[in-house]
């Protein structure tokens, strides 16, 4: 019996000697794991506190160890709201199978000695906040199955060396800003079965051996924007296809014919924001699992399948923006049978998405649209044109929908009572058709209710009271209609309102209700073009995030108010046309903000302020009103009398002053003219004289942080909001404390921003000209919540954009249009001929047009510019950077059809531009359907100089002053307008060059 004591004794002896025998082979695994804790700066749920000598590793949260040996295999911390940088030491664990970082927030590079782990299968590093590049090393982890890296901040190529991971499940770069293009190598992979390469910069066509990987159920490579060209057909024979992603970007070519056979098993298609021709193939029908299908913002023509109804899981459908239908088109009377798919879609009994907007579907919708899926969410089939009808009474039964979608299009009759009855209704969108009758009251039980817009129809009587009733209405608009009677106060006194209020253009009357005070986060009111009366109320105080005002047209009186001056983020206040009286409060010119105030053809009197916005006699619009006097020299208007001096005084004094001013511009002028002609003697005739008008290029500027951009526009607060762009918004800015400038703050969020910051710096880096805005310096930072940063900071231009004077209550003579023009041509005559490489601006329109002080035009908004590297023209018309990009109206015919970038795109969007600045018409006005363009318009007319001057734009008309007789002005008009036609030709070849250009404008120039 005492045997057995001893043996106890033994067996421990040997115990804890093996023990620590397996402690000393390990050691290198504890400091390797110490190293990675050392390296966490970041651990809010306290995991990695238990990383103590207390236990063995192996018993660490988030450690599992091999049992025979003791090693670690596992590194498994996702999820755990880790921040920090990921240790080098990792690749000193050479066991280590699988490493699990995900959904943390781990920074800085990605240690290349990952790759020193030969047995490791699976890396996820998903959605941290990794910088660098994707180690090229990784591809020594041989038997590598998974690499998952999806939503970090990788950047460089994607490494051809990851083609040597052969026994890859699942590749996952998507959400990165990885450029370059796919490696061909990639099609090695071929036990691959998820590729996501999606939301990155890459270039480039999809290889083609890609296609060989026959065992891919997931295909991502969507919002990449530059891939181009074909996709490899063979990608659409992968019978295992669940997921295939390609949309925004820049391919072309048919959907296969076959693609329901080929692709049997594909439950999400999404081909969308790409540049696919041809016809949606019927074989479609045959995916049966298919759930979401995506085609929109493609060319796309011919008819929409009526066999769409046998996928019997499709819960989204998507073509909108494509040009199906046949509305429009020469001899369309087939436009009858363009819905009738919407029979075959009843029997999808799980669509939550239906979108055919945008395209050119005609014929009366079937009421067969209120059988669809009881789960449809969003029904969009606005601005097709052609569509007609009325909404069916039986509406209410599509009791899920959330967004209807039917504006600018045919239908008529009256809005029926039971729209009231969509509980569940958002947004209600039907402006721009022909509905008439009463606003139905039962919209007021729509409680969910955020957007009504009813504009552009022929509705008639009063405002139903009850819109007030829904409390969450953020945008109202009822203009353009036949309203009547008095604005309910219910409704001004809606407090949710925020984005707009506009009930201009109707006929209402009786006063502005006291309840609009409610509206405090309203940003526009608009009530123009009606018959209110009565004074504006003072609680219009407490509408403290107004930007805008109009309440033009109307019949209200008293005085202009003072406590107009309270609302400090106002920006354009419109009173004209009204019968106010009495003088024009000082405190107007306190506002920050104001870029426009129109008081003309009130009955106001006595002398003009002289401060803020009143400085700018561009800004401020007086006209009409006799009693007027003094303010700046711009306005033309009398000077105040004084009581301290006679009237002959001050006659004699005027008099004295007029010969005074005439002598001293008579003798400047003769200055000028003989430095005219010295400079005219000495002028080059090569494009090098253009040096005068830009800076010399690298300019060194101060770099400025977030902080002080920060404090500069008071925390990028409302009140210092100009606008919003594209990817971005733009705040005034008194940067360094005295210079007014404008700061462009990039929404990262936004796919797509980025790029732009990067081509608006590439464009602007080595480019200074006096007619291009320019830049004071960037910013590239990260913010004081650690996001990233960006912004460009530009010089302000005081007198707005040329848009706002085209097509707002200003007015431009004749010869400062012509001055503009000429400014602008200058500045792309630089660009396209005196810059290396030749830049391409790629979205010149009014908006881009700024206007300094002295109404000097400056081309801005780089971002979608690109840099064409070789300059012969016609080597430069063949490159293919970029997809479809521009504006509407503007954009060059060949940029839709090739996606081919020239200086030539340019020059016709200018002849566009100069045409409009001239007819006053815009290139989308309703006028202009069915091939019939603004260029066609003016070319039919412009040979007749009685037609030519019908067309053009009538406030020329009504501005001929004494120097400039009707018939100079209307020639001088008809030589600018065949510029704009020769700029604008379709054919790109046959368009004018700029350099031509500017000397034939400043020809016309010189002769007012």
């Amino acid at each position: 019996m005492d045997s057995i004591p001893l043996l106890n004794n033994l067996f421990i002896f040997f115990l804890t000697l093996i023990s620590t025998s397996h402690q000393f082979s390990n050691e290198t695994d504890r400091l390797a794991l110490l190293s990675f804790k050392h390296h966490v700066i970041g651990d809010l749920h306290q995991t990695l506190r238990g990383w103590n000598d207390t236990v063995h590793f192996c018993q660490w949260p988030g450690i599992i160890c091999g049992p025979r040996h003791s090693r670690v295999v596992s590194l498994d911390l996702g999820s755990m709201n880790l921040t920090g940088t990921i240790t080098p030491f990792l690749g000193n664990l050479s066991f280590l199978r699988r490493i699990n970082l995900r959904n943390n927030g781990f920074q800085g590079v990605i240690p290349p000695e990952i790759g020193r782990l030969p047995r490791l299968w699976g890396l996820g590093l998903t959605t941290n906040s990794l910088q660098g590049e994707v180690p090229a090393e990784l591809a020594n982890c041989t038997k590598m199955r998974v690499l998952d890296l999806v939503n970090n901040h990788l950047m460089g190529t994607v490494p051809p060396e990851l083609g040597k991971l052969s026994r890859l499940v699942e590749l996952g770069l998507a959400m990165n800003k990885l450029t370059g293009s796919i490696p061909a190598s990639l099609s090695n992979l071929t036990s691959l079965v998820q590729f996501s390469l999606s939301e990155n910069w890459l270039s480039g066509e999809i290889p083609v051996g890609l296609g060989q990987l026959k065992n891919l159920e997931m295909f991502q490579v969507a919002a990449n924007q530059f891939l181009s060209g074909k996709i490899p057909p063979q990608l659409f024979n992968c019978s295992r296809m669940d997921y295939f992603a390609v949309g925004e970007n820049q391919l072309t070519g048919e959907i296969p014919q076959d693609i329901g056979v080929s692709l049997p098993m594909v439950r999400l298609l999404l081909l969308g924001k790409n540049q696919f021709t041809g016809l949606i193939p019927r074989s479609i029908s045959n995916a049966s699992r298919l759930e979401w299908l995506f085609l929109d913002a493609n060319m796309l023509t011919g008819e929409i399948p009526d066999n769409l109804g046998n996928l019997k899981n499709l819960t989204e459908l998507n073509l909108g923006m494509n040009q199906f239908g046949t509305y429009g088109s020469p001899g369309s009377a087939g436009a009858a049978d363009d819905l009738r798919f919407l029979r075959s879609l009843v029997n999808c009994t799980k669509l939550e998405v239906l979108a055919f907007n945008n395209n050119s579907l005609g014929g009366v919708l079937p009421d067969a649209v209120v059988n669809l899926s009881s789960n449809l969410n969003y029904l969009m089939i606005g601005g097709n044109g052609g569509i007609s009808g009325r909404i069916p009474e039986a509406i209410e039964k599509l009791q899920s929908v959330i967004l209807i979608s039917m504006e600018l299009n045919l239908f008529a009759g009256p809005i029926p009572d039971s729209v009231g009855n969509l509980r569940n209704l958002q947004v209600l969108s039907i402006f721009g058709n022909q509905f008439s009758g009463d606003i139905p009251i039962s919209i007021g039980n729509l409680s969910s209710l955020i957007e009504l817009n009813l504009n552009g129809n022929v509705l008639i009587g009063s405002i139903p009271a009850a819109l007030g009733n829904c409390k969450r209405l953020q945008r109202l608009g009822l203009s353009s209609n036949r309203l009547s009677g008095r604005i309910p106060g219910e409704v001004i006194g809606i407090a949710s309102l925020t984005d707009y209020l506009d009930l201009s253009v109707n006929k209402l009357d009786g006063p502005i209700p006291v309840e609009v005070e409610r509206m405090r986060n309203l940003i526009l009111l608009d009530l123009s073009e009606n018959k209110l009366s009565g004074e504006i109320p003072s609680m219009l105080r407490d509408c403290e995030s107004l930007e805008k005002l109009h309440l033009q047209g109307n019949l209200l009186q008293g005085s202009v108010p003072s406590f107009l001056s309270e609302l400090r983020g106002i920006q354009d206040i419109d009173l004209s046309r009204n019968i106010f009286s009495g003088p024009i409060p000082s405190s107007l010119g306190t506002l920050m903000f104001l870029r426009t105030l129109n008081l003309s053809f009130n009955r106001l009197e006595g002398e003009i302020p002289q401060e803020g916005v009143f400085c700018n006699a561009s800004e401020v619009f007086i006209g009409g009103n006799v009693g007027l006097c003094g303010g700046v020299i711009g306005l033309n208007l009398p000077r105040c009398p004084s009581t301290k001096h006679s009237k002959k005084f001050w006659h004699h004094l005027y008099f004295r002053a007029t010969i005074l001013t005439v002598g001293i511009t008579s003798f400047v002028f003769l200055v000028l003219l003989g430095s005219l002609i010295l400079f005219k003697k000495k002028k080059k005739k090569n494009k090098n004289d253009e040096i005068e008008n830009y800076e010399p290029p690298g300019i060194q500027f101060h770099r400025v942080t977030y902080e002080e951009l920060f404090r500069a526009t008071d925390g990028f607060s409302q009140l210092s909001l100009l606008g919003h762009g594209s990817y971005g918004s733009v705040y005034k800015c008194l940067y360094q404390g005295q210079q007014i400038t404008a700061v462009k703050v990039l929404e990262l969020g936004q796919h797509g921003a980025s790029k732009s910051f990067a081509a608006e710096c590439e464009a602007l880096r080595c480019i200074r000209h006096r007619n291009l805005v320019k830049i004071v310096t960037s910013c590239s930072s990260i913010d004081f919540a650690g996001n990233e940063f960006k912004a460009l900071v530009y010089e302000f231009m005081p007198n707005g954009s040329l848009e706002d004077w085209l097509h707002q209550d200003r007015s431009l003579s004749f010869k400062e249009r012509l001055t503009i023009a000429h400014d602008v041509a200058q500045a792309l005559d630089y660009l396209h001929n005196g810059t290396e490489p030749p830049v391409v601006h790629r979205d010149l329109k009014p908006s881009n047009i700024l206007l300094d002080v002295d109404m000097t035009a400056h081309v801005g908004d780089f971002g979608l510019a690109r840099l064409l590297h070789d300059k012969d023209p016609r080597a430069a018309s063949t490159l293919s950077t970029s997809a479809f990009k521009g504006t509407i109206g503007y954009v060059a015919p060949e940029y839709g059809m090739t996606g081919e970038v020239s200086t030539s795109g340019d020059v016709f969007s200018f002849g566009i531009m100069l045409l409009e600045m001239f007819t006053g018409k815009r290139p989308t006005d309703e006028m202009f359907m069915e091939g019939f363009s603004l260029h066609e318009f003016v070319k039919s007319t412009i040979h007749c100089h009685e037609s030519a001057a019908e067309i053009m734009d009538v406030k020329l008309l009504q501005n001929i002053n004494r120097t400039h007789s009707r018939v100079k002005l209307v020639d001088s008009a008809i030589s600018i307008l065949k510029i704009g036609i020769a700029c604008s030709n379709e054919s790109a070849s046959e368009r004018a060059h700029m350099d031509t250009v500017v000397a034939e404008l400043r020809s016309i120039l010189d002769t007012l």
